[in-house]
């Protein structure tokens, strides 16, 4: 898990990539549990999304993702405004963005997780 995560504080997730990392997750949960046996038929069968999330209890990766980066945020809040690191999380851009839908931006999704939480 630190190895797919390393850096996830300063991702900016779309929702194709957190697909990707769900089905990603699962994969490798159904590797580590295995099959299972149907008691009614006898055969063997993968295990289904709400059977990976009983036995692994621990939150999901893209719920990890958003603590780390809620977690850092604060960190960096806390820093103070001298730091580099401080002026760039505040500092707003002054270029313009390009035309068409745009891109998901670090920012904004730190607001969209603050939201969820109130």
């Amino acid at each position: 898990m630190s190895a797919v995560l390393y850096g996830c504080e300063t991702w900016s997730l779309t929702l194709r990539e957190e697909s990707t990392l769900r089905v990603f997750e699962n994969r490798v949960l159904r590797r580590i549990f295995g099959p299972k046996r149907d008691e009614v038929t006898g055969k063997w069968r993968k295990l289904h999304n709400e059977e990976l999330n009983a036995l692994y209890r621990s939150p999901n990766i893209v719920g990890t993702i958003q603590l780390r980066r809620k977690g850092w945020v604060g960190h960096v809040a806390g820093m103070g405004e001298r730091r580099g690191v401080f002026k760039d999380l505040v500092r707003k851009s002054e270029e313009k963005r390009p035309l068409g839908r745009p891109r998901s931006r670090w920012e904004d999704s730190i607001k969209l997780d603050l939201q969820e939480v109130g």
